[in-house]
């Protein structure tokens, strides 16, 4: 079983509590809280795909844009800054933006794990 849903471009966790015997979750990657909840797999989706859209109707009921998760952009810290250096030197020696590399790089290993 997935730990993780999408609908409408929005991706949400599966969590389980055993001692309330239900699967919650929540929107993730935005600010705005949108949980669900459900005591089985189809209740669960189903409030999941209803919590999204209830979202989306009152964003546009009071005129705010959603809020959009995964936008492209992020900021990457380096634990040391050795790996910085050495990164930012390979992105230039090869032409390329240290933001290039470093998406590159990525795309490497999810294409590798089949993400």
């Amino acid at each position: 079983m997935s730990s993780i849903m999408e609908y409408k471009n929005y991706v949400g966790s599966v969590e389980f509590s055993e001692e309330d015997g239900v699967f919650y979750g929540k929107v993730l990657g935005i600010r705005s809280l949108i949980s669900y909840e459900g005591t089985n797999v189809r209740e669960l989706v189903d409030d999941f795909h209803g919590a999204v859209d209830d979202y989306l109707a009152l964003c546009e009921q009071e005129g705010h844009r959603p809020e959009t998760a995964y936008k492209g952009n992020f900021n990457v810290r380096f634990k040391r800054p050795e790996t910085h250096r050495r990164a930012a030197i390979y992105a230039m020696t090869h032409g390329q933006s240290l933001n290039s590399f470093v998406e590159s790089c990525v795309e490497k290993a999810l294409d590798a794990v089949g993400n």
